[in-house]
Parts: C-alpha cells; structure tokens; sequence
C-alpha cells in the first residue's frame, strides 16, 4: 500500500495536469495565438500575447477540470475515459473542484488585471457556457449539444482579437464563426466511432439518438457549411488569394473524409475524419498566419 500511495503521490502533478485537458487546451491557445497575431499588422504587445494566453489557457483548464468533476460518473464506464484521475479516484471532487476554481480566479485575475476588462468577460462567458450549460445541461439534454455548446468552444480566437484590440470586430467573431462551424463535424466523427459507448454512458450523442446514417450524412451538411463559411474571409478582404487556395484544399479534403464516412466502405473512416479535423483546424490558422503576414500586409 505504501509503495502504491508513493507511486500516486510522485504522479499527483501529472494527474492534475490530466484535468486540464492540455491537448485541447493547446490547440485552443494556438486560434488564440492566431487571434492576437491577425488583429493587428505587425506584432501584438509582448505582455499582452504572454499573460492573454496565459489568462485565457487558465480559464479553459479550470472549464476542463469541472468537465472531469461532473462527468466522473460518466467517464468510468467509457474506454476513452475510463482512466481520467476523477474517474479513477485518483483525485477526489472536492480537491478537483478547488483546483478548477482555483484556476479559473487565477485566469480572470490576470486578464481583468493586465489585458482588459472585455476579454475578461468573455472568457468567463465561455467557461461558464463549457462547464454549466453544456456539461452540466445540455450534454444530457439534447442531441444537438455540441452545435449549441460549441459557442464556447469556438470563442478563444475572438478573445485572442479582443485581448489585443480591446473591442469586439466583425474579423474576430468570424473566426468565432469558423470554429463553431468546425465543431459538429469535428465531433461527430468521434461520436459515431465511439456510439456505444456514448449509449452505454446514457448520453444523447446525435449517433445515438438518430443513427449512424443519419449522423454522417449531417457531418456532410456541416461540412459543406464550414467550407462556406472558411471561404469569408477572403470574401470580406480579411485575406487573400493564399488563405483562398489553402481553406479550399483543406475544405475539400474534410468534404472527401465525410463522404467516405458516408459510402460507408471504411470502418476507421469516422477516426481519421476525427484526426483530420484537427489537422484542418490547426493548418487553416497556420494558413492564415502566413497569409496576413506574406500577402495581405
């Protein structure tokens, strides 16, 4: 027993860790970065792109860690989540919850006090929309959860904008936009890959409720959406000619993983969808980054 409690205690730090969903916090402080970057013509404040950040990944690993708390029960009876630290024990709520707070008044702490007040607020906003409505209400409640829970999620670009500009721009809200179009399809993917587990958590996933075709064929929907909705940036001169030629590349290649989802013809087809989209998301903000610094200045 002693040597098992050791063990625990020298992983306590990486347990911790785990609760902050760093994965995805990372790829949401990349949009962020990305924000910052596109604002403005050259170079946001120093201080501003280091404790923006900062603020913003500390508001998002306090949500992540209230996630952890609420779906415990949850999580224990699917494999992708089985061994989460508050699933497992390792972590008890009450420690769990005092870690989430303690991160969240942390984060807010430093944007009220060293970006502004709006980008402060609008982080709040997001992780209370991620960590009450969507996972204390409507991840239970409704099939379209993740199309109306993902406002939250889509937000880190727009703060990134406000961080640096201190006003709200039609420019940060479409990269809003573009996340949020980016979302049902990003998830559903996993969802169908993972339905029976979702089914057997008792939790309303679109795959669930109404099927595995039907989930597909409104991954092809969303998907046809977001290529729409990634082609305005240029069509407002946000961008240019090569943000163009790469959101059409990288639309179309997420067009071609939902069809193959469709034809049904692949059994990993939904899990390289799901891969795909991260890569999509990450290489269309990159694509961006070059764009505004090579073409559009």
């Amino acid at each position: 027993m002693s040597s098992r409690t050791a063990t625990l205690g020298r992983a306590r730090w990486r347990d911790y860790y785990e609760l902050t969903k760093p994965r995805v916090v990372m790829l949401m402080i990349l949009t962020s970065v990305i924000g910052m970057l596109l604002a403005v013509p050259a170079a946001p404040p120093l201080d501003i792109l280091v404790l923006g950040n900062l603020g913003i990944a500390l508001c998002a690993g306090s949500a992540a860690a209230v996630n952890h708390l609420v779906d415990r029960h949850v999580d224990i009876r699917m494999a992708r989540t089985s061994q989460r630290p508050v699933a497992r024990g390792r972590i008890e709520p009450q420690k769990a919850l005092l870690f989430a707070l303690l991160l969240g008044c942390a984060g807010m702490s430093i944007l009220l006090a060293f970006v502004n007040s709006l980008t402060a607020w609008l982080t709040l906003f997001s992780l209370l929309g991620y960590a009450v409505v969507y996972t204390l209400f409507l991840k239970r409640a409704t099939p379209q959860n993740i199309v109306i829970g993902g406002i939250a999620g889509a937000a880190p670009p727009l703060l990134g904008w406000t961080a640096v500009t201190g006003e709200l721009h039609g420019h940060g809200l479409l990269l809003m936009l573009i996340i949020f179009a980016w979302t049902p399809p990003h998830f559903w993917a996993l969802a169908v890959h993972r339905r029976e587990e979702y089914a057997k958590a008792d939790i309303p996933m679109l795959p669930v409720t109404h099927g595995v075709a039907y989930t597909k064929l409104h991954i092809l929907l969303y998907t046809f959406i977001l290529l729409a909705v990634s082609l305005l940036p240029f069509a407002t001169a946000m961008l240019g000619w090569l943000y163009l030629l790469g959101a059409v590349i990288l639309g179309l290649g997420f067009v071609y993983w939902a069809v193959e989802m469709l034809r049904d013809k692949n059994p990993d087809a939904g899990m390289e969808t799901f891969k795909y989209s991260i890569i999509y998301l990450m290489s269309l903000f990159c694509i961006m980054l070059l764009d505004h610094y090579l073409v559009a200045v």
